[in-house]
């Protein structure tokens, strides 16, 4: 571990422990908490690990900032999360490809947890042919309206902007004529719908934008070269994907992260079954794939390896807690909220495979873009949008 490792691993330890105390990774906490504990960050010096210092951040590079969080992965406080998309996805997407003058009205308050992204991608018709897309954008003066509906989409309830590709040539091939913009959620035009998920918890929304507006000026990067800005998100997002884990400590209901090792040993120990030998093998198994995506996280992978390996391990880590818990371990008591959780990540692992790409999906990536093999037979990539035939 380098000195600048060691530097910042002991600072944010020390933050944790004056902001936290034993309560570190406690779940439950509110959004005002979320946002006071960001901004307490900020304020010590600890925001934005590889974000330039002129937006607010620490300014390292990538490959320090990736083993710092590496080093930190099980004392990052449940509060962190609501903030990952906007801090691992829309802004680094924004630093790359936005102009100045929108990195410098978004980014630093971001950093200080002012602003709570989505990002909002799906459709009903457009899920793993993102590039199917119908939500559409038309120029109105120094603004672009907006109408469509998007799916899926993650803490949309919360979101103060959102991350947003619309469809603004439709007279181009379907991957040429779309464009991304950054659109403000608590706006007339915006409505926000959860859906509740087996889990009983509503993770996900459905948007609908009926004449939404975003100013000309919340464009990123240039008009209809949206794809390869989607792209390169969605290349940001598989790479926190392959990285994260819930809190080894305390208890979290929020996203879709593997259990860790030393919750299913400490649940094994509880209920007696750490002699048993299959229970111990599994356990080892699911040590292994933590340590195999802990030591891929600090090489420079492709993100879909991490990505793919964080589903399966999410499938062992839930498989071996059901494991554990025996045959009563699909049934509780309401008020029984220890097996409330466990259930949680047995039901909630199956949406791993699914957000941030199936796993179809990264094996294609994988084989086109990383292996070189030809590409699946397309017969409407050089189709005006327009004329593609519709359901």
């Amino acid at each position: 571990m380098s000195a600048v490792v060691s530097e910042y691993v002991e600072r944010f330890d020390a933050f944790y422990r004056e902001h936290f105390g034993q309560s570190a990774g406690t779940a439950g906490r509110t959004i005002g908490a979320a946002r006071a504990y960001r901004r307490a960050l900020s304020e010590a010096g600890l925001a934005g690990l590889d974000v330039p210092r002129e937006l607010g951040g620490i300014g390292l590079d990538a490959a320090t900032a990736a083993s710092i969080q590496s080093a930190l992965a099980d004392r990052i406080p449940p509060e962190e999360s609501i903030f990952g998309i906007g801090l691992n996805m829309a802004i680094p997407t924004i630093i790359e490809f936005g102009s100045d003058e929108l990195q410098r009205r978004v980014v630093p308050p971001s950093l200080r947890g002012e602003v709570i992204w989505c990002q909002l991608y799906s459709e009903p018709g457009a899920g793993s042919d993102l590039a199917g897309l119908t939500t559409k954008a038309e120029r109105d003066g120094d603004e672009w309206v907006v109408t469509g509906q998007k799916v899926w989409t993650s803490g949309a309830q919360h979101a103060d902007l959102g991350i947003i590709i619309a469809r603004t040539a439709p007279e181009r091939t379907k991957h040429s004529g779309i464009t991304m913009f950054v659109i403000d959620m608590n706006q007339p035009g915006v409505t926000v719908r959860p859906l509740v998920q087996m889990t009983g918890v509503a993770e996900f929304n459905e948007v609908f934008l009926d004449e939404a507006r975003v100013p000309a000026d919340n464009m990123v990067g240039e008009l209809n070269n949206g794809w390869s800005l989607a792209v390169r998100l969605l290349a940001h997002e598989r790479n926190s994907l392959g990285r994260s884990f819930t809190p080894a400590t305390g208890r979290s209901k929020t996203g879709r992260q593997p259990l860790r090792h030393s919750q299913l040993c400490e649940r094994a120990e509880q209920l007696g079954r750490t002699r048993d030998a299959v229970i111990r093998d599994q356990l080892a198994q699911v040590y292994i794939g933590e340590k195999l995506i802990e030591w891929n996280g600090e090489r420079d992978l492709h993100p879909s390896i991490g990505k793919l390996w964080r589903t399966r391990q999410g499938r062992l880590a839930a498989q071996v807690a059901h494991l554990i818990g025996g045959p009563l371990a699909g049934a509780w008591e309401a008020d029984d909220i220890d097996a409330d959780y466990w259930a949680y990540h047995v039901l909630n692992c199956r949406g791993m495979s699914l957000g941030g790409g199936t796993d179809e999906i990264q094996r294609n990536t994988l084989g086109e873009r990383a292996l070189g093999l030809p590409r699946e037979p397309s017969i409407d990539r050089e189709v005006p949008f327009r004329d593609l035939p519709r359901n």
